[in-house]
């Protein structure tokens, strides 16, 4: 991965189970949220392959490759819901773009996704009449709207208080057990990583490429590499 000619990350090889979820982990300024956004389609590697169900989305056509990525879903950092829409807009929109239901059957849509993350009733709600953890759950139902068989979650926590994102991991874990949902998501919050990952792997700054991989509570107890473990055993 890389800017012009500056090198982000290189030699990652790393594979995501159906069905896991799958931690991208490591400090700030590492690569982590660029990984994502390679994984999701929207930057393409300056060497290497990405593969979904063993096809390089960038050896694909334009028409394929979104075709694919359609059968992911997003939930960024801010939830990224559109303003000036109500909930129920938000989450109808890419059902609206991406299928040919009718109306009435984008609405019932809607309220279902609204009500698997707790928010039944709020389907006319406008992003800034509900809270911060509100509107991380309300921009995970519109990433699961089209029923994903990936969810990418960057960094699910941020700007959530510890409360609310108990509440959202706990709603991470249930969707993965409802719907069998693959999740890949980055994170650095060591409560989410070792009470919702079952894989990690750790990007290291310095170094360019990861460091470590496999299980994040086996890492823990196992990883004798002093960068792993400082993060891993880090107090905040």
């Amino acid at each position: 991965m890389a800017y012009a000619d500056t090198v982000i990350q290189q030699n990652l090889s790393f594979s995501v189970k159906h069905g896991e979820i799958f931690i991208i982990m490591g400090g700030s300024g590492c690569g982590k949220s660029t990984l994502l956004r390679h994984l999701i389609g929207l930057m393409e590697p300056a060497a290497g392959e990405i593969l979904i169900n063993d096809i390089n989305i960038w050896d694909t056509t334009v028409d394929e490759r979104i075709q694919m990525i359609s059968r992911t879903g997003v939930l960024y950092q801010s939830g990224a819901l559109f303003s000036s829409m109500t909930l129920g807009e938000n989450i109808a929109l890419p059902l609206s773009e991406h299928t040919s239901l009718v109306s009435s059957e984008i609405e019932k849509i809607a309220s279902y996704k609204l009500s698997l993350v707790g928010l039944a009733g709020f389907e006319d709600y406008y992003p800034s009449e509900i809270s911060g953890g509100m509107r991380k759950r309300a921009g995970l139902a519109r990433a699961m709207a089209l029923d994903p068989d990936i969810l990418f979650v960057d960094e699910p926590s941020a700007g959530l208080d510890p409360i609310s994102a108990k509440l959202l991991d706990r709603l991470i874990l249930e969707l993965r057990e409802s719907l069998g949902t693959t999740i890949v998501m980055v994170t650095h919050e060591l409560e989410s990583i070792f009470s919702v990952g079952d894989t990690a792997i750790f990007l290291d700054t310095d170094e360019k490429t990861m460091i470590a991989s496999g299980p994040p509570k086996q890492l823990l107890t196992e990883s004798t590499d002093p960068r792993v473990r400082n993060f891993l055993t880090r107090s905040a």
